[in-house]
């Protein structure tokens, strides 16, 4: 181990011991305990001074962005006043949900020439992200856009382009980047809680039809209904087809399956807490296992990548996982594994598990050492010590809209949580997987530059 992080590792444990009082000496390693366990309080400043109104519409009204909404209207001084939708019936819906005077269209260009809307929230099948993003930034709104940015790695720098090009503030849904969880893993890594980084791992656990997107299909659904052509209108022309509609993930021309949609929130974690650009080398495998309901995208897939060492990090492996039948309804997690420990992310927790036996740099470990006859061993659990977030805490999805209105009334992208470019690093590898997945071989890809090789 390097001496810089020999240093970060006793500056951590002596912050520890000053403020958690959780490793007292002789308790932890008391042979009838299996577990010493200190929960600490993650807490975040909810006040937010609400000056001008931000007039926000929604481009897609399905469920995400019905979610996304309903967190956004959370936030002081926010105002819905316009949704567009492909579909009759969630424009029906939304003037229920939202109130009659809203304005519905399902155009979004129509929308965009309205000067009553300062920003959109995008949530539409993937392969219009680009797209739209673009143009309404080009309209002069700012811009939240469900994850992942892009439908495709190539389509990913004209969105930053444009970014930079309108100066608009554009923010890509990856709602766990601005939680507690995921900025108390940071500091602690930072901190050196887990000694150097070797190793991370995530999966996704799944089982319900719901869960894995064999998403209710509405009785009146047709091409009455569904403005079909528009849906299609930047992809392969077909006949009419309400599975590629409502259930839109399973399908590559609209969706980007299990990575898109699910590894990418992985990334964005992961990247967010390590200030990494990204892997250089990425492997995928997977295959229809059980969901043999039309969809062209795997049910079961694992993901391999290489981090190469940079100036903020060590070199480090991540395998990734998401199994749509797993039958034990497991939950979802990302884990840190370093020389020293490793750490359990949530958006709203962290547990840091230390192991009893690390070096002797440990003053409390020292302290058990006595002096004459040797005591028989025990054994002994690992340390564990949960930072949980505070009762009341909104969550990182509210966290992320309040970081996307603050940069609005700022006027400007600094401090924005994930702009373009850390939402194109997170979504590249992902969907490199599916590329790598389809090809049967590794991928390279330059993090730095975010350009294949």
């Amino acid at each position: 181990m390097s001496n810089h992080s020999n240093e970060a590792r006793r500056s951590f444990l002596k912050k520890l011991m000053l403020t958690s009082g959780a490793l007292a000496t002789g308790n932890y390693l008391s042979a009838s305990e299996t577990e010493v366990r200190k929960i600490i309080g993650l807490a975040r400043n909810s006040s937010f001074g609400a000056n001008d109104n931000v007039n926000v519409a929604l481009i897609g009204a399905g469920s995400m962005g019905s979610g996304d909404l309903n967190t956004a209207l959370q936030v002081p001084g926010v105002k819905m006043v316009a949704a567009c939708d492909l579909y009759t019936g969630r424009l029906e819906t939304a003037k229920k949900k939202w109130g009659n005077e809203i304005f519905t269209t399902k155009s979004y260009k129509e929308l965009l020439n309205r000067k009553d809307i300062d920003a959109v929230i995008i949530a539409t099948p993937d392969h219009w992200h680009q797209q739209i993003s673009i143009d309404a930034m080009n309209a002069g709104k700012h811009v939240y856009c469900e994850k992942p940015m892009v439908h495709s790695v190539d389509e990913g720098p004209a969105v930053i382009a444009a970014q930079k090009k309108t100066g608009k503030v554009f923010q890509v849904g990856s709602q766990g980047v601005s939680s507690l969880g995921n900025e108390k893993a940071k500091e602690l890594l930072k901190a050196g809680a887990i000694g150097e980084l070797n190793y991370a791992e995530g999966f996704w656990a799944r089982r319900d039809p719901l869960s894995v997107w064999q998403y209710p299909i509405p009785a009146d659904a047709s091409e009455q209904t569904v403005d079909w052509d528009a849906y299609v209108g930047n992809t392969t022309k077909r006949p009419f087809d309400k599975l590629r509609f409502f259930r839109w993930r399973n399908y590559n021309d609209y969706g980007t399956g299990m990575a898109g949609d699910l590894y990418v929130h992985l990334f964005s974690s992961l990247h967010f807490i390590t200030d990494s650009l990204g892997p250089d080398r990425i492997y995928s495998t997977g295959g229809l296992r059980f969901w043999d309901d039309g969809r062209e995208c795997p049910d079961m897939q694992l993901g391999a990548f290489d981090y190469p060492k940079t100036a903020v990090h060590p070199a480090f492996n991540l395998s990734l996982r998401c199994n749509f039948v797993d039958g034990t309804s497991g939950n979802t997690y990302l884990k840190l594994v370093g020389s020293e420990g490793s750490m359990d992310v949530t958006w709203d927790s962290v547990t840091l598990k230390k192991n009893n036996l690390s070096d002797s740099g440990d003053p409390f470990l020292q302290k058990q050492k006595g002096s004459g006859e040797e005591p028989r061993k025990k054994i002994l659990p690992p340390l564990a010590t949960t930072y949980k977030a505070e009762e009341g805490y909104k969550g990182g999805p509210y966290d992320h809209m309040v970081n996307f209105f603050t940069a609005i009334r700022k006027g400007s992208n600094k401090g924005i949580a994930e702009d373009a470019v850390f939402g194109y690093r997170a979504a590249a590898p992902a969907l490199l997987c599916n590329d790598s997945l389809r090809e049967r071989k590794p991928l390279q890809w330059d993090p730095v530059n975010m350009k294949k090789v």
